[in-house]
C-alpha cells in the first residue's frame, strides 16, 4: 500500500474492477518480508496475520511459499475482501478473511484461533492499498478526477467532501500540516472556505484546481504534484490512519507468541515515524544505566530484525515503481509484550 505515481488526470480512464486482483497488484518487498517471518511461520500449524489484507498478494505469496501455514487476512475495505477472497479460494480454509480495521486484530486473533490464542507472525503493509488508487471512482487519487471519497471503508463514516464542507478553517490547516506537511497549509484552508462558500468542493478535480491556485507559481515547478501532500492528510485524516495504527502496534504484539514476528512496510515519513517509536521502546530496557543485573520486568520485549528501515533497490522500483518510498522494519518477541514507555 502506497501513494499514487504522478499520471494525467483523466476521468474516463478505463476502471480495473473486473480484472482479478492477482493482475492488479503487485505486492511491495515481496521476499523481503517472507525472509523475514519465515523463522516464526514456517512450521506446522502456523499462524500468521496479514493485517492489511488489500488483494491479497502478500497473503498468496505466504500460502504458496508455506504449505502448512494459515493467514488471518484483515482489510476495513469490503471490496478487497471480496477480491482477495475470489483470488486466494484455492487456499480452502488455510485462508480467513476479518473485515474489521486492523486496530482490531486481537478479537480477530480472538475470534480465528480461540480466546487467549497467540500467532506467530503480523504482516502490516500500511497506507492506501493499490485498489482504492487504480479505481478513479473511489477519490484517492489526485491524477483522476472521481467524487471526493477517499474512504477506505465506503459504507461507513464521513467521505472527503463531508469533511471539507464541515470543518473550521483551523481545522483544516492542522490536517494539512500535521498529516500531509503541507507548508501552504494556511493558504489552501483559506481557499477551500471561499470555494465551498459558493459551491461545495465535490469532485477531486476541483480540488485539484483549488490547491494549484492556492500554491504560489514558483512552488508548483518543483516537487511533483502539487496536490499530492493535501491528498495524504486528508485521506490519513478521513480514516482515521495514524491513530488506528498506534493502536494496532501493541496489540499485534501482545497477539505474537514468544519467537513471534513482527513485519510493517510504511510508505510516508508519519507512518514510520510510530513504528520507529513502538520498536525502539519494545527493544530498549527500562533499568537505570549501569545496573549489573536487569529485571525480567525492565527488559526489552523485543530484537530488532533491521538496522535502520530497509528500502528497495533499484531493481525492485523499475519492477513496481510503488515501492520507491517503502521503508521496512521487523522485530521478534524475545518476552511477553510490555510496553517498557
Amino acid at each position: 500500500m502506497t501513494d499514487a505515481p504522478e499520471t494525467v488526470r483523466d476521468s474516463s480512464r478505463h476502471s480495473d474492477l473486473g480484472r482479478p486482483a492477482a493482475e492488479r497488484h503487485v505486492p511491495v518487498l515481496l521476499a523481503e518480508c517472507l525472509d523475514m517471518l519465515a523463522p516464526a511461520i514456517e512450521g506446522p500449524g502456523a499462524v500468521l496475520v496479514d493485517a492489511t489484507l488489500g488483494m491479497g498478494g502478500h497473503t498468496e505469496g505466504a500460502l504458496e511459499r508455506f504449505p502448512e501455514l494459515t493467514v488471518i487476512g484483515i482489510d476495513r475495505d469490503p471490496q478487497a475482501i471480496d477480491l482477495a477472497s475470489a483470488r486466494l479460494e484455492r487456499f480452502g480454509d488455510r485462508f480467513r478473511a476479518v473485515h474489521a480495521t486492523y486496530d482490531c486484530i486481537d478479537e480477530a486473533v480472538g475470534r480465528q484461533c480461540g480466546v487467549g490464542a497467540r500467532v506467530d507472525g503480523v504482516l502490516m503493509d500500511l497506507g492506501v492499498s493499490s485498489l482504492q488508487l487504480d479505481e478513479a471512482e473511489r477519490g484517492f487519487a489526485y491524477s483522476k478526477d472521481a467524487p471526493l471519497d477517499m474512504r477506505m471503508d465506503a459504507t461507513s463514516g464521513p467521505s472527503a467532501a463531508d469533511l471539507l464542507a464541515t470543518a473550521s478553517e483551523g481545522e483544516l490547516i492542522r490536517i494539512l500540516r500535521t498529516y500531509g506537511e503541507e507548508k501552504f497549509a494556511p493558504r489552501i484552508a483559506r481557499l477551500i472556505i471561499r470555494r465551498r462558500d459558493e459551491a461545495p468542493i465535490t469532485r477531486t478535480g476541483e480540488l485539484v484546481d483549488t490547491i494549484r491556485e492556492a500554491i504560489p507559481a514558483p512552488a508548483r515547478r518543483t516537487g511533483g504534484n502539487p496536490a499530492k501532500r493535501t491528498f495524504q492528510a486528508l485521506r490519513v485524516a478521513v480514516n482515521d490512519e495514524l491513530t488506528i495504527l498506534e493502536r494496532a502496534l501493541p496489540k499485534a504484539l501482545a497477539s505474537l507468541r514468544v519467537g513471534g514476528r513482527l513485519v510493517v512496510e510504511s510508505y510516508q515519513s508519519l507512518e514510520d515515524r510510530i513504528v520507529k517509536d513502538v520498536l525502539r521502546r519494545g527493544s530498549s530496557s527500562a533499568a537505570p544505566p549501569g545496573l549489573p543485573i536487569i529485571p525480567d520486568d525492565m527488559a526489552p520485549s523485543l530484537r530488532l530484525l533491521t538496522k535502520g528501515a530497509g528500502r528497495a533497490d533499484r531493481a525492485e522500483q523499475d519492477h513496481n515503481p510503488r515501492s520507491a518510498s517503502v521503508r521496512l522494519r521487523g522485530a521478534q518477541l524475545i518476552r511477553d509484550w510490555k510496553d517498557l514507555s
